[in-house]
């Protein structure tokens, strides 16, 4: 592993008077395995680096990127990049973030276990995970796959106004996808389960979950339609929060392409309802003590109490609002470039367990899976729907599985009709951790 900042910091040194130059280094390495009735159906290990360079000269930018760390590589990019910008439209916006003096968190997100762990030792994980999930039941008959995966990140940002920040992180996972049969029928679930270091990889939660999961489902009939209250387990509500934090970035805003737009300081969701970001949070699969312009991470309120409070912004969006970075660029590897938006979002927990939840509803459905979500919603109007498999509730007990349907509503009314939130705050790899929030007056279309 190269020394990244010390290469972030030559490159950087060459602007002249008349450039700004922001460097973005990464190395990474990469695992996967699948297994299948014993046997290692594939393994990939994959290590890779390299270089982002943009450059801003005279309100013009030029970016370039290599997928290696050579010297001669790198003289090749930045020339590019410099080319590229002679060609760019004048942006008076344009420009490298600024450092804002906000101490980075300290955060260890590293583990050397993982690192040093043998190949072996990763394909017994996936090995005994599809073992286990077999015997947890009799109905389940076989696993789709099961899995093992593992990342490990450096990353550098450099910049020519004195940002310089480097994050290492890893993380590993195993995911199980279970085959339930009876009576000719066959039903699916998935159970996973993600750690730091391979050390604290719980391969038990992960088959009892794909085994729950896909039995539970078995005996499935198409419901009759009508407006409920719905549960929405925590996978499903991450996916749902993940959409509605990214309609809250500044770029969607100003471009008038969010249903939040010019509404802060308003009710725009239930009083129950408070949300944050906060990459600094090492709970967080994607933590990390600084955003991808370097500067440091920290936590942002959303919404408080149903009243939206902010949207995210990285330094070009807040330079166009005459405001600050909130620390929350991202971008999409070496060749991306920063945009605002969430990275590590979190509802506050409520005070009921799941069951309690379930227990105060006469007659609602619990939602264990939803398809199409990301053509089912549209982000500026908010209209919402999906399709969905879960088991309907009946005077506060699961009555039995349900599936073939389909739940509509629009994002901003289901904010404003959280009617519940857990208190199961869960963290899966991802930008946004999920929790069970129960949502009145839910449209389901079944038969």
């Amino acid at each position: 592993m190269a020394d990244l900042i010390s290469i972030g910091e030559s490159i950087v040194s060459r602007a002249t008077d008349a450039e700004q130059i922001e460097v973005y280094l990464l190395w990474e390495r990469e695992t996967s395995i699948r297994v299948y009735e014993k046997d290692i159906e594939s393994l990939t290990s994959a290590e890779a680096s390299g270089v982002g360079i943009r450059v801003i000269s005279n309100g013009r930018v030029g970016i370039s990127y290599a997928g290696t760390l050579d010297v001669g590589e790198i003289d090749r990019t930045l020339d590019e990049a410099r080319d590229n910008a002679r060609f760019g439209s004048v942006d008076v916006f344009a420009g490298v973030a600024d450092p804002d003096g906000i101490e980075a968190p300290r955060l260890d997100l590293w583990s050397n276990d993982l690192m040093q762990a043998p190949t072996d030792r990763k394909i017994a994980l996936a090995m005994d995970l599809e073992k286990l999930t077999l015997s947890k039941d009799k109905r389940i008959r076989s696993l789709n796959s099961s899995n093992y995966g593992d990342v490990s990140v450096e990353a550098a940002i450099v910049n020519s106004k004195g940002v310089a920040s480097f994050s290492q992180q890893t993380y590993c996972w195993v995911w199980a996808y279970a085959l339930a049969v009876a009576n000719d029928e066959t039903q699916t679930g998935y159970g996973l389960h993600a750690a730091r270091g391979i050390e604290q990889i719980d391969i038990e939660y992960a088959a009892n979950e794909a085994a729950k999961k896909a039995t539970r489902m078995l005996g499935a009939i198409k419901p009759s339609s009508g407006s409920f209250t719905a549960v929405f387990e925590p996978d499903i509500t991450a996916s749902l929060l993940g959409i509605v934090a990214g309609t809250l970035s500044a770029e969607a805003v100003q471009k008038g392409k969010s249903i939040f737009s010019g509404r802060i300081g308003e009710q725009v969701a239930s009083s129950r309802l408070s949300m944050y970001d906060d990459p600094s949070d090492a709970r967080f699969f994607s933590a990390s003590p600084y955003d991808d312009e370097g500067l440091a991470s920290r936590k942002n309120q959303l919404i408080g109490d149903g009243v939206l409070k902010q949207y995210f912004y990285d330094s070009y969006t807040g330079r166009k609002d005459n405001t600050n970075s909130t620390g929350s660029a991202i971008r999409a590897g070496i060749s991306g470039i920063c945009t605002p938006g969430p990275r590590a979002v979190l509802v506050a927990p409520g005070d009921n367990t799941p069951s309690d939840i379930i227990a105060g509803i006469s007659d609602g459905v619990l939602i264990q899976s939803i398809s199409g979500i990301h053509s089912g919603v549209n982000p500026v109007s908010g209209d919402f729907s999906v399709g969905a498999e879960g088991i309907r509730i009946s005077n506060g007990e699961l009555a039995g599985p349900i599936k073939e349907f389909t739940i509509a509503s629009n994002l901003q009314k289901m904010m404003n009709d959280i009617s519940a939130i857990g208190n199961d705050l869960t963290f899966r790899p991802g930008g946004t951790a999920g929790i069970t929030i129960a949502i009145d007056n839910i449209n389901v279309s079944g038969a």
